[in-house]
C-alpha cells in the first residue's frame, strides 16, 4: 500500500464523517435544529427526543454507515490499514465537523459502524455490550460508556493488535466527547433511555 494513501484514506474518513445526518433529517422533517432541544447533540439518541423514533433509527444506521462505509472503501481500495484510519477520522469527523464549525456528536454509532466493518466480532462485541447496559439500566450514555471500554479488550481477544489500537483510540475519543455525561452519572443526574433532558 503506497503510504500516499494514508493521508487520502483519513481525508476521505473524515469528509463522509462530517455529514451531519441527524441535523439534516431533523430539518427535512420541518422540525428545526436538533441543536436546540435536549442535550444539543446531532446524534440519534438527541433525535429521539423529538418523538420521531423512525428519525432517529434513521440517524443512528445513518450515522454507523457513515463510518462502515468510509473503514470499508479505503480498505478495499488501500488495504487495512487505511481503512483504520478512515474509520477513526470518520469519527473525528462526525465529532468536529468542518461544516458545523466542528461542533458535532459524540461519535458512539459511527464508532459502532467502523468497528462492525473493520473488525466484525469486535462490532458485535461492543453493540451487545452496548444493549445490556441499556436495557439494566435504561441509560444511554452509560451503555455507551461501557461499550467503548470493552471494545479494545474485545479486539484484543478476537482481532488483531491493530484493530485493538483502533478501538482504544475510539474509546479515548468517546470519553473525553462523554466528559458531562460522566459528571452527571456520577451525580446521578444522568437521563435516561425515553425521558427529556
Amino acid at each position: 500500500m503506497p503510504e500516499s494513501a494514508l493521508p487520502l484514506a483519513g481525508i476521505l474518513g473524515y469528509l463522509l464523517g462530517s455529514v451531519p445526518f441527524g441535523l439534516v433529517l431533523t430539518r427535512l422533517a420541518g422540525l428545526g435544529d436538533i441543536r436546540a432541544i435536549g442535550s444539543g447533540n446531532i446524534g440519534a439518541t438527541n433525535v429521539l427526543r423529538t418523538g420521531h423514533k423512525g428519525l432517529a433509527a434513521a440517524t443512528l444506521i445513518l450515522d454507523s454507515g457513515k463510518g462502515a462505509f468510509a473503514a470499508w472503501v479505503a480498505a478495499s481500495f488501500a488495504g487495512v490499514d487505511a481503512g483504520l484510519l478512515a474509520g477513526f477520522a470518520a469519527v473525528l469527523g462526525h465529532n468536529f465537523p468542518v461544516w458545523l464549525k466542528f461542533k458535532g456528536g459524540k461519535g458512539v454509532a459511527t464508532t459502532l459502524g467502523v468497528l462492525l466493518i473493520t473488525a466484525w466480532p469486535v462490532g458485535v462485541g461492543a453493540c451487545l455490550t452496548w444493549l445490556v447496559v441499556a436495557v439494566l439500566f435504561r441509560i444511554s450514555s452509560l451503555a455507551a460508556l461501557a461499550a467503548l471500554a470493552a471494545s479494545p479488550v474485545i479486539a484484543l481477544i478476537f482481532a488483531t493488535p491493530a484493530h485493538a489500537l483502533l478501538a482504544a483510540g475510539l474509546a479515548v475519543l468517546g470519553f473525553i466527547r462523554h466528559r458531562a455525561n460522566i459528571r452527571r452519572l456520577v451525580k446521578g443526574e444522568e437521563p435516561r433511555i425515553g425521558r427529556h433532558g
